[in-house]
């Protein structure tokens, strides 16, 4: 907005202050004044239009990041989640961030929670609510295993600041699987995978394309899905990094506004400077 008014302005100005030259003119002294002028008003019509495109691309990137978040968290729920929890999220967490408070208040009335004691001492049931973590899809470490022979699935609440290189390395993962080299023996009921170390994973391969239909419409491939979901992973490792790169994107937007408007006000200046 800062970034169209100060164009305005300084095209009105352009206009106004437009003439026929002569060949006294350009052998004058106002000739080089007046070119330091037009070098200032360019500079600040450059910066007028950076500050723009700026504030667009903070738009822009906000809201790729809240649809690539809610898109990630929808590859979770459909996807990851009956065997990888999250215990570290609560349903409030996606609040302004991928969902409204209507939209996340329903998800979670979705799931029972196990609460209590009541006033008779007895455990009971209830709607989930925002304050309430991620479900957990285990009752145990041991039921966990048992379930995945013998494998334990990792909470995945911090996996991209756990693993090196953590974004990279998920979405390589859960997009890596293929048939073993010529040579390469993989036992039964694991899966090769060259990402993963030593080769071998328990996991199968869960991205497949098709696999969901995005509320968006975006179409689902095993890339895409990889990518969201690794976007959803990086905001709940670090919730506050999406925060902080809109912070810097409005603080260098608004310096920018500032040096236009400085370069403004002293064109403005040295052009009426024989009026004072």
């Amino acid at each position: 907005m800062a970034g169209r008014l100060i164009h305005q302005v300084l095209t009105r100005k352009l206009q106004s202050q437009s003439t026929v030259p002569t060949f006294s003119w350009f052998t004058s002294r106002k000739f080089n004044e007046e070119a330091r002028y037009a070098g200032m008003r360019t500079v600040a019509l450059l910066g007028a239009g950076i500050s723009g495109f700026l504030g667009f691309a903070a738009i822009a990137s906000a809201d790729e990041s809240e649809h690539g978040i809610r898109r990630g968290h929808q590859v979770y729920q459909q996807v990851c989640a009956s065997c990888h929890s999250m215990s570290l999220i609560s349903f409030r967490d996606l609040v302004g961030v991928a969902y409204t408070e209507e939209e996340t208040k329903t998800m979670a009335a979705e799931i029972e929670v196990v609460d209590g004691p009541n006033d008779e001492g007895e455990m009971f049931t209830r709607p989930g609510k925002l304050s309430d973590r991620f479900p957990q899809p285990y009752a145990n470490e041991a039921a966990a295993r048992f379930a995945n022979g013998g494998a334990y699935p990792p909470d995945l609440s911090l996996i991209t600041k756990a693993r090196h290189n953590g974004q990279n390395y998920v979405f390589a993962l859960l997009t890596g699987y293929h048939d073993p080299p010529a040579g390469v023996t993989i036992r039964e009921g694991l899966h090769y995978n060259p990402y993963f170390p030593g080769g071998a994973i328990a996991m199968p391969k869960m991205l497949i394309d098709g696999a969901l239909e995005y509320e968006d419409g975006t179409p689902a491939t095993e890339a895409q899905m990889g990518k969201d979901v690794v976007t959803f992973l990086s905001w709940a490792a670090e919730p506050e990094m999406e925060e902080r790169k809109l912070v810097c994107i409005i603080i260098t937007n608004d310096s920018l506004t500032n040096v236009c408007l400085m370069n403004l006000f002293l064109t403005f200046l040295s052009s009426n400077a024989d009026g004072f």
